[in-house]
């Protein structure tokens, strides 16, 4: 049993708790909460009838040997403050997207990570979508042949209420725009398909809601392939989430999952058959009951097999660092109005600074 606590009880801790308090997590459990509000983390706490601190090294000292797993749940502007705090404590780690905002910051919390011989695991759950799975079956057997297009796009609703929740929504010392935070699942699906990019040019702008940052955008990627990868994401579809999505266009072949949480198998089309296709469609076809989808749950639970059997992660700190390369590359664009190669070094990237400068 692998027992975790939740450093941040804000919107996506209901999630983890959640799960982990209703054992839906086979060898998971969840054992205490922190945040720095005190109001917030006695609600999460005594609404699962756990310990709860306002002090994160409060709690690691006064429950150090009930701990295995510290997941960090904080404002995205934190995360690499939090596990290089936490990291001390030899605790596996366990970061939300995105795993930071600057690559200067990903190095760092890779860096202490490995000095202490913890596991960093940084959260796609997506990747653990059955459609997703599915997607990328047909993709390791060759069966797109050469990729021509993958295209993913985020429509969703983000009023101006979801950003007053919190002063660091919107902003781009703490959380950065679409692309950052919602869509950041997304482009690094689109990168784990169509493989290694070597240049993006992007534009942006904030459309319907008072915040620093983007709220809408689109991104042309080029791959190493020769395929061409389009990113739409925005949070000014009105006046609910209508969509999270990809498909994947090949000289053989051609995938599109939809639904708002990219759980729904719309397309499945291949030049050549094989047994189960016809069945495709009706399997993977669900309906989660908000945009965080099902994969948080398959998520965990890799998590812990990676713990107790010691296998290496899908996701650890050099996997997610390779889709925040790519979202700075995204807004370096936005800022030079240029085309940017892939590797880079951020000139004039926003994202992890305050105000933006």
């Amino acid at each position: 049993m692998q027992n975790f606590a939740l450093m941040g009880c804000g919107r996506i801790a209901q999630r983890y708790a959640q799960i982990l308090a209703d054992k839906q997590v086979q060898g998971g459990n969840i054992v205490a909460v922190c945040d720095i509000k005190e109001e917030r983390a006695k609600n999460l706490g005594e609404k699962y009838n756990r310990p709860w601190y306002t002090d994160a090294h409060e709690m690691l000292s006064e429950m150090k040997d009930d701990i295995d797993v510290i997941a960090i749940l904080t404002e995205s502007g934190l995360h690499a403050k939090h596990v290089i705090e936490m990291a001390r404590y030899g605790k596996h780690l366990v970061v939300e997207k995105p795993m930071a905002l600057r690559l200067e910051d990903a190095d760092a919390m890779i860096h202490v990570c490995d000095r202490a011989k913890i596991k960093l695991f940084v959260v796609k759950q997506n990747r653990f979508n059955y459609p997703v799975v599915k997607m990328r079956e047909a993709l390791e057997e060759g069966r797109f042949g050469k990729i021509v297009m993958g295209t993913v796009r985020v429509r969703w609703c983000r009023p101006q209420a979801y950003y007053d929740q919190d002063a660091w929504r919107g902003t781009w010392g703490m959380d950065g725009g679409v692309f950052a935070n919602q869509a950041s699942h997304h482009v690094d699906m689109l990168e784990w398909m169509l493989g290694e990019p070597v240049s993006v040019y992007a534009k942006s702008r904030t459309a319907l809601v008072d915040i620093e940052v983007e709220d809408t955008g689109v991104a042309v990627i080029t791959f190493a392939s020769g395929a061409i990868g389009v990113v739409e994401a925005t949070n000014a579809t009105r006046p609910k989430d209508l969509e999270g999505s990809i498909s994947i266009l090949g000289e053989k072949g051609a995938v599109e999952i939809g639904g708002f949480a990219v759980n729904e198998m719309k397309t499945w089309n291949f030049e050549t058959p094989v047994p189960g296709d016809e069945d495709v469609l009706s399997r993977y076809k669900t309906n989660p009951p908000d945009v965080y989808g099902f994969g948080h749950i398959a998520y965990l639970e890799h998590v812990v097999n990676c713990i107790e059997k010691g296998s290496p992660s899908l996701v650890d700190g050099l996997e997610g660092r390779k889709s925040l390369e790519l979202i700075n590359a995204i807004y370096e664009s936005i800022e030079t109005g240029k085309e940017v190669q892939l590797r880079f070094q951020p000139q004039r990237c926003k994202l992890g600074h305050v105000n933006g400068n």
